[in-house]
């Protein structure tokens, strides 16, 4: 299938070609059911653009964004009671509810849904039956959806993005030693104006074996700093790249260059009003007004706070026609490729952009919000505020 343009200022980048790899079964029997068009070829492929210009000019404005998490009832009744389970995965991160069905949710249960995941930074939902369609519908009430010009799509849904390893492996081989892709921390759109908030990833196949996925806590990471270190990075701002690479316009010849954006390193969430570091290895260049040296050293560091503190993580084992609903504000994300592409995955992924992120001094981190500090920790912040 031949690309076309999302924006008809983009010049693609690469030859038209129809894709002719086979889809798993599961994946064309729900794609069929939904009534997606799959004989012009799968997935829909945008054309690329090539210019940074052309990508600094999408969404290159301030958008309303009101979080259905600011509405919900703190206590969430209407979801939770409706509810067969509810399994909270960690102390920390990650919760399971089991006996809903994501397309059947009212409005209130998706405000109190907005909640959870806010609280939570991830909620499972397995044995979900839920159309590409349904999963776009669901996503504009947690913001307006983003439409990635670089990213193939399902066809005929705008927005509804494809993550197919085996087709991206055709463009980017992967290995053993270099699984490459998401095989990474990081956390997705940092580049945009007015980033990524949640994101809902269906996976109707998955390996037998491995594909898990794993998530950390935004939250718990700036809460295992000390209070002395916080005050370092409290209000500070980084630059934050896109993943994909574009040339300049006018001087092409200067080689790759990436989307920049500037934010802040500790943002708060609109909906619990707690603190959470918002740092990624992949794409948080630099801290701004920092010698490249000394932010070397203190991303380097907070990321291995991120990264190595397995008790703020939660490692989820998918299964066929599970969902996963993860707010990036708060997370960083990895995909684990052990299973080498031996065997199928396929999935649709739809993310919803949020607020501009802001910083606010006076917020509380997530501990002290819900009165979990211990003696310790009282302690040792009364002493760092004195």
């Amino acid at each position: 299938m031949a690309p076309a343009p999302i924006d008809p200022r983009f010049v693609d980048v690469a030859e038209p070609r129809k894709d002719t790899l086979g889809l798993p079964a599961p994946t064309r029997k729900r794609l069929e059911k939904a009534g997606v068009d799959l004989s012009e070829g799968y997935p829909y492929r945008p054309s690329r653009p090539l210019y940074l210009d052309d990508v600094y000019s999408i969404r290159d404005y301030d958008r309303p964004h009101v979080d259905p998490a600011t509405r919900a009832d703190p206590q969430k009744k209407a979801l939770l009671s409706a509810a067969e389970k509810v399994v909270d995965l960690t102390k920390h991160i990650g919760t399971e509810i089991i006996g809903l069905q994501l397309k059947d949710l009212n409005d209130k249960q998706r405000d109190e849904l907005g909640l959870l995941i806010a609280e939570r930074s991830v909620v499972f939902f397995r044995d979900q039956d839920i159309t590409p369609q349904q999963q776009k519908e669901l996503g504009e009430w947690f913001g307006e959806i983003e439409v990635h010009p670089q990213v193939p799509q399902v066809p005929g849904v705008t927005g509804v993005t494809v993550i197919w390893p085996e087709l991206q492996a055709t463009e980017m081989p992967a290995s053993f030693r270099r699984p490459g892709g998401s095989s990474r921390w990081h956390t997705d759109l940092v580049h945009e104006r007015q980033p990524a908030g949640v994101t809902h990833l269906h996976n109707d196949t998955v390996p037998n074996i491995g594909g898990d996925t794993l998530w950390a806590s935004g939250y718990a990471a700036y809460e295992k700093l000390s209070p002395a270190f916080r005050k370092i990075i409290d209000g500070k701002t980084a630059i934050y790249r896109s993943a994909h690479p574009y040339l300049d316009r006018d001087h092409p010849e200067r080689g790759p260059r990436h989307v920049e954006r500037e934010h802040p390193l500790v943002r708060v969430h609109p909906g619990t009003g707690w603190k959470a570091l918002w740092v990624n290895r992949a794409m948080t260049d630099r801290i701004v007004g920092f010698d490249k040296a000394e932010s070397d050293v203190i991303l380097g560091y907070l990321c291995d706070v991120y990264e190595k503190n397995v008790d703020i993580q939660v490692r989820f084992k998918w299964s066929p026609g599970t969902s996963a609903l993860w707010d990036n504000r708060i997370t960083i994300h990895n995909a684990s490729w052990d299973y080498e592409g031996n065997e199928p995955r396929h999935g649709t992924r739809v993310t919803a952009l949020a607020e501009k992120p802001f910083f606010d001094p006076s917020a509380p981190t997530r501990r002290e919000g819900l009165g979990l500090l211990g003696p310790d920790e009282l302690k040792e912040l009364k002493s760092s505020n004195s």
